[in-house]
């Protein structure tokens, strides 16, 4: 078994506070300290994209739908995504992170880890670096940065949205399974609402409740992913940064409360799920030329349908149209269908070389 944790990692996440809406709050001066929206057309069928910290306090998030956003916030501010200057910007931001490390792995546009175990700068200190990394952040953009400072990172992605936003927080190799324990399982990266009240109903509520399962029982309950549940209980994470790592798709997937056997309706959960991959894509900067449809039906049954286009594609609605034309190679309409899901493959991130984007889960 590798060790719990590696003393000698210094690992730090760093993610910006509501990118998208900082940015326009910061270049249009009127929209600051108000609750402004980055997404699609309210009236529509948007999706936010981002959503400034006033907007959050109305209970807004990204993916959500924006016609319920302006539900629970009428005096919103709705802007559509500026995605060339959020690119710009990152990229000043890389710059940063470079001056630093070579051991650089984005995650997107807004948030990267960084290995700074050796450095540059020659500095022994992670927090030091971190604290001056933002610095030079707010600096340079006008925007501020959370950072997560600890010897991997599954806790430095945690740590860093402890304190958000313009907030750092370190996790050190002897606080780090006292802060596992205490964390509430839907705190912990990598387990999601469904997971999340899947452990609740089996008594797990935190780390320390999660530590006490087995492998075996673990893997019963969840599969595949019991050994990452296992590991990540125990502070094990192996995972290095890897600056060389190639995104391989980006996608979305709704698992409805009730099943849905009617086909209109589908199709239209369809294009929510179409538009949210799409912002997706372009937070990554990205385009693909394959697309899946993934299809569960009621059984649990899952199946796939694949196409591939000539050419690389990232809007909503060519997503939503090849999608639906795989939705009608299925038995979705005859059959009760309990999730729905859209990924997007073979990207052109390689040949743009843009390196260090992290493999993603088929439907994040």
């Amino acid at each position: 078994m590798p060790a719990i944790l590696n003393p000698q990692r210094k690992i730090i996440h760093i993610d910006m506070d509501a990118f998208f809406a900082s940015v326009e709050q910061r270049d249009f001066p009127e929209f600051a300290g108000k609750p402004v929206v980055v997404g699609g057309n309210p009236e529509g069928r948007g999706v936010v994209a981002a959503a400034s910290y006033e907007a959050r306090k109305f209970g807004i998030h990204s993916a959500m739908p924006a016609s319920r956003a302006v539900r629970l916030c009428p005096q919103a501010i709705f802007i559509k995504p500026r995605f060339e200057v959020y690119k710009q910007i990152s990229g000043q931001i890389r710059n940063i992170f470079l001056d630093y490390t070579s051991l650089v792995e984005p995650l997107s546009l807004d948030e990267a880890y960084l290995d700074v175990t050796e450095n540059s700068r020659n500095n022994p200190s992670a927090t030091l670096i971190a604290r001056d990394i933002r610095k030079q952040i707010k600096e340079n953009t006008r925007l501020t940065a959370s950072a997560g400072v600890a010897p991997n990172k599954f806790l430095a992605k945690i740590a860093s949205d402890v304190n958000k936003p313009d907030g750092l927080t370190v996790i050190t190799p002897e606080q780090a399974l006292k802060f596992i324990e205490t964390l509430p399982i839907g705190k912990f990266y990598g387990i999601g609402k469904a997971t999340e009240a899947k452990m609740h109903d089996l008594g797990i509520k935190n780390g320390a409740d999660l530590k006490k399962w087995s492998k075996m029982d673990l893997q019963q309950s969840f599969g595949k992913v019991a050994a990452f549940y296992f590991n990540i209980a125990r502070g094990i994470d192996e995972r290095e940064v890897r600056p060389d790592r190639i995104r391989k798709s980006v996608g979305a997937e709704n698992t409805f409360p009730e099943d849905i056997a009617d086909l209109p309706e589908l199709s239209s959960k369809l294009n929510d799920i179409a538009e949210k991959v799409s912002l997706r894509l372009a937070k990554a900067d990205a385009a693909g030329k394959t697309i899946t449809l993934k299809i569960r039906y009621d059984n649990f049954e899952s199946v796939t349908r694949s196409v591939t286009l000539s050419d690389f594609v990232n809007e909503q609605e060519t997503l939503y149209q090849m999608s639906a034309e795989l939705l009608h190679e299925t038995e979705a309409g005859q059959r009760k269908v309990r999730l729905l899901g859209i990924s997007v493959s073979n990207l052109n991130l390689q040949e743009k070389e843009s390196p260090g984007l992290q493999l993603s889960f088929d439907f994040g």
